[in-house]
């Protein structure tokens, strides 16, 4: 079966402090989009509707605009930057870095479907 959707008509959208995720959910894909503004962090943002110190979703993804830096439980770094496609386990912290805002694809399909809602 065929099935198309478009991002201008997401099936939900979620807010949150400083951010909010858009998610089409189809057979067999759940993508999401992520906005970040300035001054959005995990932690500080998300980390309490979700109740854990770090996040437990695992990320596919593609930076369309911004750079957001992750941090990693274990202590391992990196920044990512428009044009960048990531894999991110679970257990991390994220910010925005500089002024832009960020937006980011999500294909793994769990931001979409449990991404920044309470347990």
């Amino acid at each position: 079966m065929l099935e198309v959707k478009t991002l201008d008509k997401p099936d939900e959208r979620r807010d949150f402090p400083r951010g909010h995720l858009e998610a089409v959910h189809m057979t067999g894909l759940d993508f999401a989009v992520a906005t970040f503004e300035p001054g959005w962090r995990w932690s500080e943002s998300v980390g309490p509707i979700a109740g854990t110190e770090s996040c437990g979703i695992h990320h596919n993804g593609y930076v369309l605009q911004g750079r957001l830096h992750i941090r990693m439980d274990d202590g391992a770094e990196s920044e990512v930057g428009p044009g960048d496609v990531f894999v991110c386990p679970p257990g991390h912290d994220a910010w925005v870095v500089g002024d832009d805002q960020v937006v980011v694809y999500d294909f793994a399909g769990a931001m979409a479907t449990d991404y920044a809602k309470a347990d």
